[in-house]
């Protein structure tokens, strides 16, 4: 099956990073977003500005949904593409979402006719645009066999893993690591700091050390510069998929405490109306806390 008419719904850090990804690869594409200045940018490399949800899927042989949340992805798909469900049509659908809620919507896709391939993305936003995410796949096999073109435009490495949620198990899993560890890296900037230590010693003695990571590297850097925005992961989505894990964990009979914790700080963020910036900003929690 040849794709090349796409419909990108969320044009947010990483939706808009694999619209671009995907334009680069040769799809024609169509792309929405509720707040329209951040089309704007799109429509200059190339893409088609959609007003609705509805309009970006006409035409199109497959719907990328690049959304913040479940109730995000149920209004979208199921309000503004009602009339744009039909049989054949596919959705990848590159939100991060429970593995429960998952499988419920594919149930409720696949009874109008309409595929849904979950396709869990790894990477920041510059990985996104230059079609180098990891991409972490699953649904019906075949499905996701019809649409290896897509998959292969948004990332190098596009790995299937099985059924309905088992993308947004490992998703949830790596997130889970990068709040716990990126809380970590806060407070141990708070330790040095209010023993008198300058942050970019902590920093700088970091990035040459063993405990260096891509993913922790990257949050040293906002730390580094203490400012947050553009956020690369907005502290909303970081609370979120924390929620989400420890929430998937006690229905399986697990104990999350530590990810508990860390959405607990992610939470504190939030009602300091910091929901926007990049979860980095946890480290200024810390700072604050250890002021005289």
């Amino acid at each position: 099956m040849t794709l090349a008419r796409i419909g990108v719904i969320g044009l947010g850090m990483m939706g808009g990073g694999m619209a671009r990804a995907l334009l680069a690869a040769g799809f024609e594409v169509t792309a929405y977003n509720r707040t329209a200045a951040k089309a704007a940018p799109l429509a200059e490399a190339g893409a088609r500005i959609a007003a609705s949800p509805a309009e970006a899927a006409a035409d199109v042989d497959v719907v990328l949904l690049s959304l913040a949340d479940e109730a995000a992805v149920t209004q979208v798909v199921f309000d503004g593409l009602a009339t744009r469900l039909r049989p054949g049509l596919t959705i990848v659908d590159t939100s991060t979402v429970s593995p429960a809620f998952a499988e419920e919507i594919t149930e409720r896709l696949d009874a109008l006719g309409v595929r849904r391939v979950e396709a869990c993305v790894i990477g920041n936003p510059k990985m996104a645009a230059t079609g180098e995410l990891r991409v972490f796949v699953a649904g019906e096999r075949a499905w996701a066999d019809d649409v290896s073109g897509v998959l292969s435009a948004l990332g190098r490495d596009v790995r299937y893993l099985g059924g309905p949620g088992s993308a947004g198990v490992l998703k949830l899993a790596f997130n889970l690591l990068l709040g716990v560890q990126t809380a970590g890296l806060a407070e141990a900037v708070a330790l040095a700091e209010s023993m008198g230590m300058e942050r970019d010693l902590l920093l700088d003695a970091f990035d040459n050390s063993g405990w260096r990571s891509p993913v922790l590297a990257f949050r040293a850097d906002f730390m580094r510069r203490r400012s947050y925005r553009p956020a690369a992961f907005r502290t909303t989505l970081m609370h979120k998929d924390l929620r989400l894990a420890t929430a998937e964990a006690e229905r399986h009979g697990a104990s999350l405490p530590l990810t508990s914790k860390a959405a607990e700080r992610f939470e504190e963020l939030l009602d300091a109306g910091r929901g926007d910036d990049d979860a980095a900003a946890v480290v200024e929690l810390s700072r604050a806390a250890v002021r005289p």
